[in-house]
């Protein structure tokens, strides 16, 4: 499949107008947005329309070479507009020819980055905040900027609804970033397993959770104490035991000697 694209030209204008009769200026937006696009069949299609304070205004139509009003006052401009033809013939050369080729050319100028794929970076991060465990896989660092981001639990799908996640955004160097985020039960984030999917993977990537190497040794090394202490003081509790069945022994023996 080659690469899609939806160039499209852009701009705001602000437009101030004086009212008559001593009314103070008023400022109105004029926003255009013309191009083109190429679809997945190499078919491409144009548009053009204008918008006014923020509403849709008029829109040329390619297969009746006329403009369609979205509102009451736009009716005026639609009419002065179609009274020239020409004006609507280059419309559509320009709609039709002119902008596909113009895309055609920025397409073939930029393949290169155009068809490169980056593979995310994938980690799972985890903190805890009031009793309950966060789990938070990021995707950094891919491209395009299609790409997947769920969770798992036991292997099934966790619903959506049930997760946080952020929208896809850019980085500065053209690459993009996303993260998903789930609270989950102390304990079992074990069982959770981040799903990650994107067009620079040859098979879906999965992330799970690993405690870093300190919490883990802190945890050995607590393990190790615990069980010193215990040790420790269960050879106390045998020395001690050992005594008294010495001791009494001991008095056993006198008792008996006596009575003879």
């Amino acid at each position: 499949m080659g690469p899609r694209g939806r160039p499209a030209l852009l701009f705001l204008i602000l437009l101030r107008t004086v009212a008559t009769q001593g009314r103070p200026p008023q400022s109105h937006t004029l926003q255009v947005i013309l191009g083109c696009e190429v679809q997945e069949d190499n078919s491409t299609r144009g548009f053009w329309k204008y918008g006014y304070d923020g509403q849709d205004h008029l829109e040329f139509c390619l297969e009746t070479l006329d403009w369609r009003a979205a509102e009451s006052k736009a009716m005026t401009t639609k009419l002065e507009w179609e009274v020239n033809k020409i004006r609507a013939k280059k419309n559509k050369a320009y709609l039709e020819r002119d902008c596909p080729e113009q895309l055609q050319w920025l397409l073939e100028l930029g393949r290169g980055v155009l068809d490169r794929q980056v593979p995310p970076l994938v980690k799972v991060t985890h903190h805890v905040a009031s009793a309950v465990s966060f789990l938070r896989c990021q995707a950094l660092n891919f491209y395009p900027r299609n790409i997947t981001v769920r969770w798992l639990k036991d292997r099934q799908p966790v619903d959506a609804k049930d997760a946080e996640s952020e929208d896809v955004l850019p980085n500065g160097d053209g690459t993009y970033q996303t993260w998903v985020a789930l609270a989950v039960t102390p304990g079992e984030e074990q069982r959770y397993t981040c799903q990650v999917e994107h067009p620079g993977l040859d098979q879906p990537l999965t992330a799970t959770w690993e405690p870093s190497l300190s919490n883990t040794l802190a945890i050995g090394v607590i393990s190790v104490i615990a069980v010193c202490v215990i040790i420790f003081f269960t050879g106390i509790l045998f020395r001690i035991l050992r005594r008294r069945q010495a001791s009494r022994g001991a008095t056993g023996d006198y008792v008996l000697a006596e009575c003879e």
